[in-house]
C-alpha cells in the first residue's frame, strides 16, 4: 500500500477515490476520472506529498479538458460564496431548476411567534419551508441543532395553519447546507422527517449531484473572480456561471458596476467550463 504525506509531515494510505472525486469535482467524467486516479496511484513514489499529488491532478486534468485552467475546485467555489445573500439565492435557483416552484421573502406566522423563512418550496404537491446553511470552511461539518430548529419551527407553523393564523400549509422544512452533515443531524433528520441536501448527502439528490447534473455551477467556480466581483454580480443578480455565460454581458456590467472587458473575459471562462 502506498502512503501520502500531508503538510504536517504524516503519513496516510493513499485515497484512490479521493483523487477519483478530486477530478470530478474539476469537471471530468467518471472514466476519465477512473483512469487517471489509476495512473496517478501507478505511477506516485510511496511518500509523495500530497502538494504534489495536486499538481499532477491538475496537470493530467488539464490535458483532458483545458478549461480545467479557468476553474476553481466546485467545494471551494461555494464556500466563496457570501452567506448572504449569495449562498441563498444560489440556492434558489438551483432548486428551481431542479422543478421547484419558489417563494422569497417569506414570514410565516405560526401559533406561538412569527417565522422569516428563507424560502417556500413546492414540488409533486408537498409545500415547505427552506433553511439555508453556509459555511465559509467547506471542511466543517452542519451539525444536529439546525434540524432541531426546523422541526420546532414545522410545528409551530402547522399549529398556526390550524389555528386560523397561518394562511399556508406548511408539510415540512428542507434544509440545504454547503457542507457535510453530521450522523447525529442525518439521523435526527430522518426520524423527524426533515429533508436536508447537504454536499454529499442525501446519494443521488445532494449539493453536487444536483448542480452538476443541470451545470448550475456558482460564478465562483471561475478562476479569478475575486470576492468583490461575486458581490458586485450577486448584487446585480447574477450568482450562477450560466446567467454571467449567456446573459447580456452589457446589462451585467452596467448593472453590477463592472468593466464590460471583466465581464467578458469571466463570461468567456464560464463558457468553456459549462460547454462539453
Amino acid at each position: 500500500m502506498k502512503h501520502v504525506t500531508k503538510a504536517d509531515g504524516s503519513l496516510q494510505p493513499f485515497d484512490r477515490g479521493k483523487v477519483r472525486r478530486t477530478l470530478r469535482n474539476m469537471g471530468l467524467g467518471a472514466d476519465d476520472a477512473d483512469r487517471i486516479a489509476g495512473e496517478i496511484e501507478e505511477s506516485v513514489p510511496d511518500g509523495v506529498r500530497t502538494a504534489a499529488v495536486l499538481r499532477m491532478i491538475r496537470t493530467r486534468a488539464r490535458a483532458v479538458r483545458p478549461a480545467v485552467t479557468h476553474r476553481t475546485n466546485l467545494r471551494r467555489a461555494l464556500a466563496l460564496l457570501r452567506s448572504k445573500p449569495d449562498f441563498e439565492e444560489f440556492v434558489r435557483v438551483l432548486l428551481r431548476e431542479h422543478g421547484y416552484r419558489v417563494e422569497t421573502g417569506c414570514v410565516l406566522a405560526g401559533l406561538c411567534g412569527e417565522h422569516e423563512v428563507d424560502a417556500i418550496v413546492q414540488k409533486d404537491g408537498t409545500t415547505v419551508f427552506v433553511e439555508v446553511k453556509h459555511h465559509a470552511t467547506h471542511h466543517r461539518v452542519t451539525g444536529l441543532d439546525e434540524g432541531r430548529i426546523a422541526r420546532a419551527i414545522v410545528e409551530d407553523l402547522q399549529e398556526g395553519f390550524r389555528s386560523g393564523r397561518c394562511t399556508v400549509s406548511i408539510d415540512g422544512a428542507l434544509i440545504v447546507c454547503n457542507t457535510k452533515l453530521s450522523e447525529h443531524a442525518k439521523r435526527y433528520a430522518t426520524c423527524r422527517g426533515i429533508g436536508h441536501i447537504g454536499w454529499d448527502y442525501p446519494e443521488g439528490q445532494n449539493l453536487r449531484t444536483m448542480i452538476e447534473e443541470t451545470r448550475s455551477y456558482p460564478v465562483t467556480i471561475v478562476a479569478g473572480v475575486s470576492p468583490s466581483v461575486s458581490a458586485r454580480l450577486a448584487a446585480a443578480g447574477v450568482v450562477t456561471a450560466k446567467q454571467v455565460a449567456y446573459g447580456d454581458a452589457a446589462a451585467i456590467a452596467n448593472d453590477a458596476a463592472i468593466p464590460l472587458r471583466e465581464v467578458l473575459l469571466i463570461a468567456g471562462r464560464a463558457r468553456a467550463i459549462l460547454e462539453p
